[in-house]
């Protein structure tokens, strides 16, 4: 991916899309309200940039002003309403990106019916090319890695556990410092992964049935 600088005052979208997050600047008019939702997966950090907005999570309110900053935890159902005169924009983020990132609340906080967005929602092209089953046989696929891949890392983890102990109980410093790296090395490869999964998700899932 080349540098690139963004500027909240040009740059109004989705700045960066990957199952590990979803960042952009947002832009809403005075007035304007966010309706109420969650996400099953993710957190979202918000912070203000311009103008200012009441928000509510899990029923608590509080008004932001410029260079504040809020989040809401997974399955905190939270909404914002500009109280400013001028237009808001806040920069945001969702970690991780995992469709059907939105949950829609009633305004008792109730979950409603699962919602998928298109991916042009989030300034992503849908892949309208590959057939749907050859995009489910890869979903498949990921997923026997994925499945693959947390066994041996299970193995892995025990034995560099037992060595671990190993060490610490005889003093050894780098013989911890060597199984730490064995248990990472594990951590790193199921991530990598779990990320890869994600994306092959979030490919198949717009394409899956009829999204709106």
């Amino acid at each position: 991916m080349p540098f690139q600088v963004y500027d909240f005052r040009t740059d109004i979208r989705n700045l960066l899309v990957t199952p590990q997050i979803r960042s952009r600047f947002l832009r809403m008019e005075p007035g304007q309200v966010a309706s109420r939702h969650s996400h099953d997966l993710g957190h979202e950090i918000f912070l203000i940039l311009q103008g200012r907005c009441i928000f509510e999570i899990s029923g608590e309110q509080a008004e932001l002003s410029p260079g504040q900053l809020c989040v809401a935890l997974v399955d905190e159902p939270h909404s914002v309403r500009v109280t400013s005169e001028e237009p808001l924009i806040m920069y945001l983020s969702v970690t991780p990106h995992i469709q059907p990132t939105h949950t829609g609340r009633t305004p008792e906080g109730e979950r409603l019916p699962i919602h998928f967005i298109p991916s042009s929602g989030y300034d992503v092209e849908t892949d309208t090319q590959t057939p749907v089953e050859v995009l489910a046989d890869r979903w498949v696929q990921s997923f026997q890695v994925m499945a693959a891949l947390a066994q041996d890392s299970a193995r892995q983890q025990a034995q560099a556990t037992i060595q671990l102990k190993q060490a610490l109980a005889a003093g050894d410093d780098a013989a911890a410092q060597q199984a730490r790296n064995t248990m990472w090395e594990g951590v790193y490869q199921t991530f990598k992964q779990l990320h890869a999964l994600g994306d092959q998700w979030n490919t198949l899932a717009p394409r899956m049935a009829k999204t709106e």
